[in-house]
């Protein structure tokens, strides 16, 4: 196969392109500052990671096996190469993080389909069954823009919209770095119904509930949705929007799940996590003005996070071996891992920026070229230590991860 040089190709905020020596890059680097903080007190034995491959899900996943030194399972819906075609970043995150898991004696099989399905699920409870035999931890991390029913068939899409009426609000071209006013229309209550349908709760009970019936979750098991709560500002589009009604759902199905759990002693949370730059995070309108400027306040206060960080925190200090500190927990029983971007003292210094931010002092007020970087970065580009001028033989990079 002919060797090619991999350039980013962006259109909006999905590049259709990525490289696998960054990829793979971006994956160690994660894994050597987990190993880096010392092995988890009392973390989990067996993982089902579902959304394992990129952003959170794959923090998760790195987080327990290379810092609890758990076996598991991930489910991702990702592209592999196909002719001239690079992989999905996905894809060539997951074959790295198998890659090395396997070196570290580790059990790090992979499911790749659609994890809405019946099918899916039973791949993976078979995968469960054989490789790890049962499960003390499953993490709830999908993030998707449709969703088919597995009982009906009926396709749900999701749509990011205010409700009950139009948003006009700050944001910033990504591409070009402008800074200008959108507005949304509001959301029509189908497109609402579908948003809860895609990223509410639903999918997560049917698949607890799987599990519970494959009988492949140890006693004592437990399992974490993610959510975002996110200030003010953003809750038009956010909170208070259509993504904000399925947050709500996914919070009103841990007591469910928790009743679910019963039989085997286990137990639901929900964990709020901070503002990170993903896929998802950009294609909200607002929100990667409002992270560019997060950015800056909480790199210049020395408490910035990115996933695998946070995801560090969580384990640590949330799911196990800490007392939960004070502020830990919500009022709701949510375990709040965004205490550090909440703090008073982040906020004010944000909302002190927000009306001051133009596309001239963009650069000057807010870390937009932190933020443009991490995005190329979630692509396998910009990768310290990467060669991107050397011609990649895809076959042979391949080999090469795996």
């Amino acid at each position: 196969m002919a060797k090619a040089i991999i350039d980013p190709k962006i259109k909006g905020f999905i590049c259709t392109t990525a490289h696998p020596i960054g990829c793979a890059a971006n994956v160690l680097e994660q894994v050597r500052r987990t190993e880096a903080d010392g092995p988890i007190a009392g973390g989990p034995r067996g993982v089902l990671v579902i959304g394992a491959s990129t952003g959170y899900g794959l923090a998760s996943r790195i987080v327990a096996a290379f810092g609890a030194g758990a076996h598991t399972v991930g489910v991702f819906f990702e592209r592999p190469a196909e002719g001239a075609r690079t992989a999905s970043a996905g894809w060539y995150n997951a074959v790295s993080f198998e890659s090395l898991a396997k070196k570290r004696g580790l059990r790090a099989p992979s499911i790749n389909g659609d994890a809405f399905s019946d099918e899916i699920k039973g791949r993976t409870i078979d995968c469960i069954r054989r490789e790890l035999g049962k499960v003390d931890l499953v993490i709830y991390s999908l993030a998707s823009p449709r969703r088919t029913d597995p009982k009906t068939g009926e396709i749900h899409r999701s749509a990011l919209k205010p409700i009950g009426q139009p948003f006009t609000g700050k944001t910033v071209n990504t591409d070009r770095g402008l800074v200008h006013e959108v507005t949304l229309e509001p959301a029509s209550e189908e497109e609402i119904r579908g948003t809860v349908a895609v990223m509410g709760g639903d999918d997560w009970k049917l698949w607890m509930q799987a599990l519970l019936e494959g009988n492949v979750l140890a006693k004592g098991a437990r399992t974490v949705a993610y959510s975002y709560i996110g200030p003010q500002l953003t809750w038009p589009i956010y909170r208070d929007g259509t993504i904000g009604r399925a947050k709500a759902d996914l919070d009103g199905a841990v007591g469910e799940i928790d009743k679910l759990l019963t039989s085997v002693g286990g137990r639901a949370h929900i964990a709020v996590n901070k503002a990170v730059v993903t896929q998802a995070s950009s294609a909200i309108p607002v929100v990667p003005l409002y992270i560019s400027l997060l950015f800056k306040v909480m790199k210049e206060k020395g408490i910035h996070e990115g996933c695998v960080q946070q995801m560090g925190r969580l384990f640590r200090e949330r799911l196990y071996g800490k007392e939960l500190l004070p502020g830990a927990v919500d009022g709701l029983g949510r375990l709040r891992i965004d205490d550090l971007e909440m703090q008073p003292d982040v906020q004010k210094a944000v909302e002190n920026l927000w009306p001051r931010i133009t596309s001239e002092n963009l650069r000057e007020l807010s870390d937009f070229d932190g933020y443009a970087a991490e995005f190329l970065q979630l692509f396998g580009f910009g990768v310290e230590g990467v060669d991107y001028e050397a011609p990649v033989e895809m076959a042979k990079a391949l080999e090469d991860l795996r």
